[in-house]
């Protein structure tokens, strides 16, 4: 079939390099504009360079509904994909293609819809997560259900590793689902409203910890919010990034630090017990050990963990 595809970060990577191989025509590729870094440098986006690399003509607009209508209906496809694109397209572009839009969302929808279904599935302990491949509709990942992967979460699996499994996963389905369509044998199922979650953006500021939970939540809290943005606690004015954790003995306020020195590492109480931080990034310096850190560093007990 003769697509466009519509993508930004790294997870839409693989779909599009498996829709190239399986020998799809892809008339276009549309992502979000280039960005300036600090030092003034232009970067792209990873699917322009994977575009770029697999020698496809690449279109970028700072708003597709209002600057690429004409452009795309230009390009007559038989249907469009987006996985992670980062604009809401209009009914207008909806409606374009024969086939519609297709999207690649990684949940088991109707749960997780939104911008975070990795993390959250993380953060709230569940056992299996997935790849929906939809009909998109106007309302956010609210369309009739074309397939799914199912995905076992490891146990202690970080928001990057799961993401990188799912990306993979998504770029085989998005592909059966374009076979399945193409042959006239796709059974759209729509979504049970009465079970529908969603899961809004997250910020840089929801990585703050909060100590007042168990450890198992801490855990999880910890994994999702890895690599970005980071869980991160303040002690005395300074900044933690939080890496890696056990479980530990000890009673006090959550946030409480309990012991801070080279032979006991670093302890904070919790909910019902506490623990250990096995590594953490203090501000502006490498990842570490806490026992390390205290090789010059001091950290008081009985302070409280938390803003500072």
């Amino acid at each position: 079939m003769r697509l466009i595809f519509l993508g930004t970060p790294d997870f839409a990577v693989p779909a599009l390099q498996k829709i190239a191989a399986a020998g799809h025509r892809i008339a276009a590729v549309v992502t979000q504009p280039d960005r300036r870094r600090n030092r003034g440098e232009i970067s792209f986006s990873p699917v322009k360079e994977a575009a770029l690399k697999l020698g496809l003509e690449v279109l970028q607009f700072q708003s597709v509904k209002k600057e690429g209508v004409d452009i795309l209906k230009n390009l007559r496809p038989d249907i469009m994909v987006t996985a992670a694109f980062g604009q809401i397209l209009s009914q207008e572009i909806l409606d374009i293609a024969k086939y519609g839009v297709i999207n690649v969302h990684a949940s088991l929808l109707p749960a997780y819809r939104g911008a975070a279904p990795i993390q959250r599935a993380i953060m709230d302990g569940c056992e299996y997560t997935g790849i929906s491949i939809m009909q998109t509709a106007l309302k956010v990942d609210s369309g009739p259900v074309i397939l799914q992967k199912k995905v076992k979460i490891g146990e202690d699996e970080t928001a990057e590793e799961l993401f990188l499994r799912l990306a993979a996963t998504g770029g085989d389905a998005v592909c059966e689902a374009l076979s399945l369509i193409e042959s006239g044998k796709a059974v759209y199922t729509e979504q049970d409203e009465s079970k529908a979650t969603f899961c809004g953006i997250i910020k840089k500021e929801d990585g703050e910890i909060n100590f007042d939970t168990s450890f198992f939540m801490l855990k999880r809290f910890i994994n999702a919010m890895t690599p970005w943005p980071s869980a991160y606690t303040n002690i005395e004015d300074k900044r933690f990034k939080i890496l890696a954790v056990e479980r530990a003995e000890g009673r006090g306020v959550p946030g409480c630090v309990l012991k801070a020195d080279r032979k006991n590492g670093l302890v904070i109480a919790l909910k019902e017990q506490a623990v250990k931080i096995l590594k953490f990034q203090p501000e502006n310096k490498s990842a570490m050990r806490p026992e390390d850190y205290f090789l010059g560093n001091t950290v008081p007990t009985g302070i409280t963990a938390g803003k500072g």
